[in-house]
């Protein structure tokens, strides 16, 4: 077979990404390999332009979508697929064609739900949550740092970070007796690094809010009650439409909001939550549903106020909010995909 009829007959392409170089491993119709390709990244491109259509699949990591819209402008049929789906397809000891041999198996399978090619937008909006959550998570180690040393000096302050920044500046003016000049001094530096960590935060917040208000599924998105503009923004940013799920449920399965299940000889056995795919919303999910819980006289006035109202006597409140965070995942999902806005009284008109 000549070069050119073996391109010809080409149907799948796995396509192992690198920082610079590509690995790819083209089969035809009935899986046998006719390319075995290594090609640097800036001729990825030219080299694909050049094969007729055909199915691509990439591992979905860090520069994937990049590459995908590159080749999708190109005419072709690409798939990223989660690196852990690719693994039992991987034979033999692990090197790079390998690796593409085992994409091009696994993206062949008809069950393969593939992750979408965020567009540029998206990943702009990502990228700031992103940032915004490093720098949360860095503003609470400093502030625990602050009690901690604090603590050692037998000084405590009452809970929550308010109430340390307010404490504060009395405790070092006044506290000398229990505090050095050079723990003082230190916790200043320590306070100076919280208020600049504040400063940036809000600054994201502000970016993210700006872009938000620009959506229109984000502004749909935050009708629904314990949904606000950081997470409308976050779901953009994860799953765009929401065209990958064909229902609510699989949403809220995707963000790990559902019993985890292990069950065998037709015994189902339902545990904690399964925690699985994104945290960062799925977090987002469940501090709305907790902020909800707290305003009770609220509850009538949506369409889930009754099951609430029922649930609340018998459930922990933990579990509450969990199952209230899986009702809101799905009810977002459903305002996002529908494009149509949240309606308190949408499943009282229902027959």
């Amino acid at each position: 077979m000549t070069y050119q009829s073996a391109t010809e007959a080409i149907a799948t392409i796995g396509i192992d990404l690198g920082k610079n170089t590509f690995h790819l491993i083209g089969m035809d119709a009935r899986g046998r390999i006719l390319l075995r390709r290594k090609v640097a990244r800036g001729q990825l491109p030219s080299c694909l332009a050049n094969l007729p259509v055909c199915l691509i699949g990439m591992e979905a990591c860090a520069g994937a979508h990049h590459v995908g819209r590159q080749l999708a402008a190109l005419g072709h049929d690409v798939h990223l697929i989660p690196a852990q789906y690719v693994k039992p397809f991987l034979k033999g000891h692990k090197n790079d064609y390998r690796d593409a041999e085992a994409i091009a198996e696994a993206v062949q399978r008809p069950t393969m739900r593939p992750v979408p090619l965020k567009s540029a937008e998206q990943l702009d909006l990502q990228a700031l949550h992103r940032v915004r959550s490093r720098l949360v998570g860095q503003r609470t180690a400093v502030i625990n740092q602050i009690r901690a040393f604090l603590l050692e000096c037998g000084v405590p302050v009452r809970k929550g970070p308010s109430g340390l920044r307010e404490a504060l500046p009395a405790i070092l003016a006044q506290r000398t007796d229990v505090l050095s000049p050079r723990m003082i001094h230190l916790i200043e530096d320590v306070a100076e690094d919280w208020r600049r960590l504040d400063e940036r935060i809000e600054m994201l917040t502000r970016d993210i809010t700006a872009l938000a208000r620009q959506d229109t599924g984000c502004q749909r998105l935050m009708g629904i009650p314990g949904v606000g503009v950081i997470t409308a923004s976050a779901m953009v940013a994860a799953i765009g439409t929401g065209a990958a799920f064909t229902k609510g449920r699989d949403f809220a399965a995707w963000l790990g909001l559902v019993p985890k299940q292990i069950s065998t000889g037709d015994r189902t056995i339902l545990g904690g939550l399964s925690k699985r795919g994104n945290r960062y919303l799925r977090t987002l999910f469940v501090s709305g549903a907790q902020v909800l819980l707290q305003r009770p006289h609220h509850w009538q006035g949506h369409r889930f106020g009754r099951w609430l109202s029922t649930a609340s006597p018998r459930l922990h409140r933990n579990v509450l909010a969990a199952a209230l965070a899986n009702k809101l995942a799905r009810m977002a999902w459903s305002v996002l995909y529908r494009e149509r806005g949240y309606d308190p009284e949408y499943a009282a008109r229902m027959p």
